[in-house]
C-alpha cells in the first residue's frame, strides 16, 4: 500500500465517522388551504446513517413557512429513531394561487448537509378555475394535472364532438395525501377542426374549495401549437451573484411550421431582474436573471411569447429564490458522471465528474484553457477525501472535475472550496471502473462516430448522420473507464505513444433485448484514453454482420463484472 493510498484511506475514515443526514422526503405538499385559512402542519423525519449524533437547525426562505426541530423519537416510516422537522404555515395572508418556498436543514458537522425541503401550498384549493386545451386533428391529446389532499370525484361532460374529455386519478399518491389527478382532452375520429366546449364538475370529500364546476375549452386545429420546456423555471442564486442564463426549448406539438417572433419577460416584484430573448437561429428562449441588487427572498416573473401558434396565451412562470451569501454548498447526490448525470450512480476512477450545488463562485463561469489541468480554477478547488482534484470548469451551480486515479475504490467525501471558504462534505462512491457512454442529447443516441465523421442515427436535419453498416469501424466515446496501462496521471493529457489501454478490455454488445434476446459481442480494436485529452475514453469497434437493421439498435459494453449504460444507434436496412 502506497503512502498516498494510506492518506486517502485515513481521510476517508475520518470523514465517514461523521453523522450523515438523511430526510424522509425533500418535498412537502402541495398542501391545499382555503383562501384566508391556515394550511395543515406537515412533518418530515430526519435520521442519521453515519456515526455520532445529528444536531439540526432549520430556516425558511419565506416568512409564511415556520419550520422547527423536535426531540428525537421513534421513526414512523422506518426502523430506528428520527428527528421530526415540523413545517407549519402562516398562510392567512397569501393571495389565491400556488406558493413555494424552501426549508434548509443544517448540521455543520454532518456529511450530506445541508439539505433542502421544497414546501408548496395551494391557497384557494387545487382545482383550477378553467381549463384550455389544444390538439391537432390526428388523434393527439393534451393533458393537465393537479394534486389534491382529499379524494376527488369528477364528472366530465361535453356539448359537442363526443366524449373527448376525461378525468382520472393518476397514480397512488403519497403518505402525505398528495393525490394526483389528470384531465385529458383527446381528438376523436371524425372531429372537425374548430372550438369545442365542455365542463368538469369536481366534488371534494371535506374540502369545499375543490368542489366546483370548471369550464373547459378544446381547440382542434392544424395550426402550430407552442409547447415550452420546462413550463415552470425555478432558480436559486446567492445575493450578489453574477447574471445567470437559462434556456427554454420552444417546441411545436401541433402541425405546420412554428415561428416564434418574440419573447417578453415581466416581473411581479424586485424590479427588472428578468429579461428574455429568442436565440437567433434556434428554437430556444434565453432568459437572463440578474439578481445582483436583490435581497434574500422569493421573486416571481412571467415569460410570454409572440408566435404563429394558436395558443397565444401560453406563459412560463419563473420563480427566483435569492439566498444570503454563504459557503459553497454541494447537494446530496450532486456528484455525478458527466455522461448520464445520474444521481447516486457509482463513479469510476479517473472519471470526468460534475458536482451540483450553489455558490461555488459568485463570478462569471470559467473553463480551463490549458493542460495539464490545475487543482484550482478562479479560486475554486475540489477535494476528494481532502485530496485536491483537477478542475475543468466552474460556475455558480456546477463544477466539473476529474476523480483522481489515486482515489480509493470506496465511499468518499467530496468538497468544493471557494476563495478559501470551506464547503460542505457530500458522499459519493468510487469504483475502479464505471464506463458511461456519452449521450448526444437526442433520444438515447450516443456520441458514436462513423468512419466518415457522421453519427450512426437516422437522417436528422442539421446533424451529419447516417445509419452504420456492417464492417464499419465505429468510435464510441465514454467516461469512467478506469485505470490504464500504462498508468495515466490525473489531470494530464493522455499519451499518443504508447496508448493508454484499459486491460482487459470489455466487449461491445450490439443488439439484443435485455432478458429476451442475446446481442452480438464484439472485441474492440482499441479501448483506452483518447490521446491529448484528459479523462475521455474511446472504443474503436467493427460493426458485426448479422445485426437486425433498424433505427433503435441497442449497444452497451460488458466485462469484468461491469456493465455500461445502454444507448441506441441506427443500423442500415
Amino acid at each position: 500500500m502506497t503512502r498516498g493510498t494510506c492518506i486517502f484511506l485515513l481521510a476517508a475514515a475520518t470523514a465517514l465517522a461523521a453523522p450523515k443526514l438523511r430526510l424522509g422526503t425533500t418535498v412537502v405538499g402541495p398542501v391545499s388551504v382555503a383562501a384566508g385559512g391556515i394550511a395543515a402542519t406537515q412533518t418530515v423525519e430526519a435520521f442519521n446513517t453515519g456515526d455520532g449524533a445529528l444536531s439540526l437547525t432549520v430556516s425558511a426562505s419565506a416568512a409564511w413557512i415556520l419550520p422547527s426541530v423536535g426531540p428525537v423519537r421513534t421513526c414512523l416510516m422506518r426502523p430506528g429513531t428520527c428527528i421530526p422537522i415540523t413545517v407549519a404555515f402562516a398562510t392567512s395572508g397569501l393571495a389565491r394561487g400556488t406558493h413555494t418556498g424552501t426549508v434548509t436543514v443544517r448540521d455543520p458537522n454532518a456529511t450530506d448537509a445541508p439539505q433542502f425541503i421544497l414546501a408548496t401550498v395551494q391557497a384557494g384549493g387545487a382545482v383550477p378555475d378553467r381549463l384550455e386545451f389544444f390538439a391537432a386533428p390526428n388523434g393527439s391529446s393534451e393533458e393537465s394535472t393537479f394534486t389534491a389532499n382529499r379524494p376527488l370525484t369528477g364528472a366530465p361532460s361535453t356539448q359537442a364532438g363526443g366524449n373527448w374529455l376525461s378525468f382520472v386519478f393518476d397514480g397512488v399518491g403519497s403518505f402525505q395525501f398528495v393525490l394526483p389527478y389528470k384531465v385529458t382532452a383527446r381528438h376523436l375520429a371524425g372531429m372537425a377542426e374548430g372550438a369545442y366546449a365542455g365542463t368538469l364538475r369536481t366534488q371534494s370529500s371535506g374540502f369545499d374549495p375543490d368542489s366546483k364546476t370548471i369550464p373547459v375549452s378544446f381547440r382542434v386545429t392544424s395550426q402550430p401549437i407552442l409547447r415550452v420546456s420546462p413550463d415552470t423555471l425555478r432558480v436559486r442564486v446567492a445575493q450578489g451573484a453574477v447574471r445567470q442564463q437559462h434556456n427554454l426549448l420552444l417546441l411545436n406539438r401541433g402541425m405546420g411550421t412554428l415561428t416564434v417572433t418574440g419573447v417578453n419577460a415581466t416581473t411581479a416584484s424586485g424590479g427588472n431582474w428578468l429579461t428574455a430573448e429568442k436565440a437567433a437561429g434556434f428554437d430556444v428562449a434565453t432568459l437572463t436573471i440578474d439578481a445582483g441588487g436583490l435581497g434574500p427572498g422569493v421573486y416571481t416573473g412571467t415569460v410570454t411569447y409572440a408566435s404563429n401558434a394558436v395558443n397565444t396565451s401560453l406563459a412560463t412562470s419563473v420563480i427566483l429564490e435569492v439566498v444570503a451569501q454563504g459557503a459553497p454548498t454541494s447537494f446530496l447526490d450532486g456528484v455525478v458522471n458527466n455522461a448520464t448525470f445520474a444521481g447516486g450512480d457509482v463513479l469510476g476512477r479517473g472519471l470526468i465528474a460534475a458536482v451540483f450545488g450553489e455558490q461555488f463562485t459568485l463570478r462569471a463561469a470559467q473553463g480551463a484553457t490549458s493542460l495539464p489541468l490545475g487543482t484550482e480554477l478562479d479560486g475554486v478547488r475540489v477535494f476528494v477525501n481532502d485530496r485536491p482534484a483537477p478542475v475543468y470548469f466552474v460556475s455558480h451551480g456546477q463544477v466539473n472535475f476529474q476523480i483522481p486515479y489515486e482515489s480509493p475504490a470506496s465511499e468518499v467525501v467530496v468538497r468544493v472550496d471557494r476563495d478559501g471558504v470551506r464547503g460542505n462534505n457530500v458522499s459519493a462512491r468510487i469504483v475502479d471502473r464505471a464506463p458511461r457512454i456519452l449521450r448526444l442529447g437526442i433520444g438515447d443516441y450516443a456520441i458514436i462516430v462513423n468512419q466518415d465523421g457522421t453519427f450512426p442515427m437516422p437522417a436528422t436535419p442539421g446533424i451529419a448522420s447516417r445509419p452504420a453498416r456492417a464492417g464499419d469501424v465505429l468510435v464510441i466515446y465514454l467516461l469512467g473507464g478506469g485505470p490504464t496501462t500504462p498508468f495515466a496521471e490525473s489531470g494530464v493529457a493522455a499519451p499518443a505513444s504508447p496508448l493508454a489501454n484499459v486491460v482487459p478490455a470489455p466487449v461491445v454488445i450490439f443488439g439484443g433485448v435485455a432478458g429476451l434476446l442475446e446481442g452480438i459481442p464484439v472485441q474492440p480494436l482499441f479501448y483506452g484514453l483518447t490521446p491529448g485529452l484528459v479523462g475521455l475514453y474511446q472504443v474503436n469497434v467493427v460493426v458485426p454482420e448479422g445485426l437486425q437493421p433498424g433505427d433503435n439498435v441497442q449497444l452497451y459494453m460488458e466485462g469484468g463484472g461491469v456493465t455500461s449504460n445502454r444507448v441506441r444507434l441506427a443500423i442500415q436496412r
